[in-house]
């Protein structure tokens, strides 16, 4: 497994499935005249992948964008009706995923590995690259351990090859009942101010006695930004205030 930094990306036909119909595309229509970064892992659906590795690059697409980045490559050894039903069940709408079925692409990168002591067969060894123009700039290859090392290959990393000075998205989480007006209203200064964040609804998602056990309090709504409670609609119109006079 060793670096292809300065060499082209190899020449490959990804067979992709859209809307029902085969579509395939090349190396040259994903990377001619692009600047693209790509991860690759281990497996579609895997706990690592699903958990961090997909949703992290997800989030900061748009940030990527903002630096230059035409498109994020999600590519694994599956094929294509595992990688558009992963895609989906990942809300991942800010990648492209691609099926390298046979291992073709991967093994052209050298990295292909053996998992048949899991029953994967073989499988990506995970990395993530730089691509510019059909070339490799920069590759982030996992440490050569035993499992599924997973250190440097991560979204963040990338971005801070990238674009070391760009601000990264807020993790902004809001707990928050039906019916009740001041969540109504936390919802819109977040909406107003541009913050995306993740709603989590009383009795759907979580439980009044789960609301005392992280935020000390059983009113709603409580906002959390980057692990700290803000506090209700009231703290939270203090809270953007501040970012303003910011």
């Amino acid at each position: 497994m060793q670096s292809k930094e300065r060499q082209p990306v190899p020449q490959v036909t990804f067979h992709t499935r859209r809307d029902h119909e085969w579509v395939d595309v090349s190396s040259d229509d994903l990377f001619k005249g692009k600047t693209v970064v790509v991860f690759s892992l281990p497996g579609a659906f895997t706990p690592t992948c699903s958990s961090t590795h997909v949703p992290r690059y997800n989030q900061l697409a748009p940030v990527f964008k903002r630096h230059g980045i035409d498109d994020i490559v999600c590519i694994s050894v599956n094929d294509c009706f595992v990688m558009n039903e992963w895609q989906r069940e990942q809300h991942a709408d800010n990648l492209t995923f691609l099926p390298d079925g046979n291992g073709e692409f991967t093994a052209g990168m050298g990295m292909l590995v053996d998992k048949q002591d899991l029953g994967f067969g073989q499988r990506s060894w995970r990395y993530s690259m730089l691509v510019r123009d059909g070339i490799v700039e920069k590759m982030f290859v996992e440490p050569d351990l035993p499992g599924d090392p997973f250190e440097v290959s991560d979204a963040d990393t990338m971005l801070a090859y990238v674009a070391p000075l760009a601000e990264k998205p807020r993790d902004v989480s809001i707990f928050t009942r039906k019916g009740c007006e001041f969540c109504v209203r936390a919802k819109g200064m977040l909406r107003a101010a541009g913050i995306d964040f993740e709603e989590l609804v009383l009795n759907r998602d979580y439980t009044e006695a789960t609301l005392r056990a992280v935020s000390g309090k059983s009113t709603v709504p409580q906002v959390f930004v980057n692990g700290t409670l803000i506090g209700g609609s009231e703290d939270l119109e203090g809270y953007l205030a501040g970012d303003l006079a910011a």
